[in-house]
């Protein structure tokens, strides 16, 4: 395994935000990960797992420990029993690779995370979700290594304890896992479900998920995920600049439904026109945070400096030339004032990692 000194960690992320890191190398087998966590014990540095750098902003003055770049990369289809199909994927797997795989084959489950740019590792650590489907809703098991006593483990869904956009990778024991690979189970001759509103109309405009067999209905489908995500510049383009950013850099509030009927009343009272969009979530109520962005005065394409939003969505921190530095100045003031604003605080869905 070659490690490298000083390498520049931004082209390696979305955003393109970052310094050097100290050491650098490329993990591409089970025995590297070890390899990586030997030497950064021996040497007593941080390491830092980056899969495909599209959640992730580094710090100005880089990372000061070893960067090992996850690039394990198989895939793999079993039969299930009756028309289940289970699908393995490396962790250093481009995401969206995986989906056009599943997709090609006829299987559904995963169609509506067309687009999602990143690698395969990170998909259970956020529990990755777009248009009403998640990693969750598929997943068999993860394949993990166990840094404190170096051990190879397995999780299944329940273990995984996925919450939204959460599972216990992310909260209870984060960076104590690395994840090797992860299993999903899919469905041969199965037409998709679709929970989004406006996925459904989408796709309804261009003659719905009932015309032609399942794995034409299932090929539709992500054919118009990657349109709706690439009209929002959610979908990578290096032509076009608003791609420059994480994605969605908060998670949208889930609060109890008398605190959003404050929500309502206090909006009202502002002398706010209609009524501030909410969605029903067991029990509770999800407020778009864009909405609530837009509202607490950082509408689309808001600049400051060499950052500021997307032109297309309120929710995507963009990087038009600037710094982290200047990017967390902007993310901290949103949070601040959608606080004062609205009495809710932002969750970061975007990982920042200190130098």
């Amino acid at each position: 395994m070659l490690i490298r000194e000083s390498v520049p960690l931004a082209p390696h992320t979305t955003i393109g935000l970052g310094g050097p890191a100290r050491y650098f190398c490329e993990i591409r087998t089970e025995e590297d990960v070890r390899e990586a966590l030997a030497l950064a014990r021996e040497r007593n540095l941080p390491l830092q797992i980056l899969g495909g750098g599209s959640n992730v902003v580094f710090a100005d003055a880089g990372f000061p420990g070893l960067v090992a770049k996850m690039s394990i990369g198989e895939m793999a289809f079993e039969p299930g029993r009756g028309n289940a199909v289970e699908m393995t994927a490396g962790a250093g797997v481009d995401w969206d690779e995986v989906v056009a795989a599943a997709v090609e084959c006829g299987l559904s489950g995963i169609e509506c995370l067309s687009g999602i740019p990143g690698t395969v590792g990170g998909t259970p650590i956020q529990n990755v979700g777009a248009y009403g489907q998640e990693i969750a809703d598929t997943l068999i098991e993860v394949d993990c290594l166990d840094r404190a006593g170096m051990m190879r483990v397995t999780f299944d869904r329940e273990a995984c304890r996925f919450g939204y956009r959460t599972s216990r990778f992310k909260k209870a024991d984060r960076d104590r896992y690395v994840v090797f690979a992860v299993r999903l189970r899919l469905r041969r001759d199965v037409r998709p479900v679709l929970r989004y509103p406006e996925l459904a109309a989408a796709v309804g405009r261009r003659g719905g998920i009932e015309q032609g067999d399942p794995p034409a209905a299932v090929r539709l489908v992500r054919e118009t995920v990657r349109e709706l995500r690439k009209a929002k510049s959610m979908l990578l383009d290096p032509s076009d600049p608003n791609t420059r950013s994480v994605g969605s850099f908060f998670m949208n509030p889930v609060i109890p439904e008398r605190a959003f009927r404050e929500l309502v009343n206090g909006w009202h009272a502002s002398g706010g026109r209609g009524d501030p969009p909410g969605y029903p979530d067991g029990g509770n109520v999800k407020v778009p945070a864009a909405w609530l962005v837009e509202n607490a005065g950082f509408g689309k394409g808001y600049r400051r400096g060499g950052v500021g939003t997307s032109s297309h969505h309120a929710l995507a921190l963009v990087n038009y030339g600037g710094t982290t530095g200047e990017l967390l100045a902007l993310a901290q003031d949103i949070e601040r004032l959608v606080l004062e604003r609205f009495g809710i605080r932002l969750e970061r869905e975007a990982v920042v990692i200190p130098g």
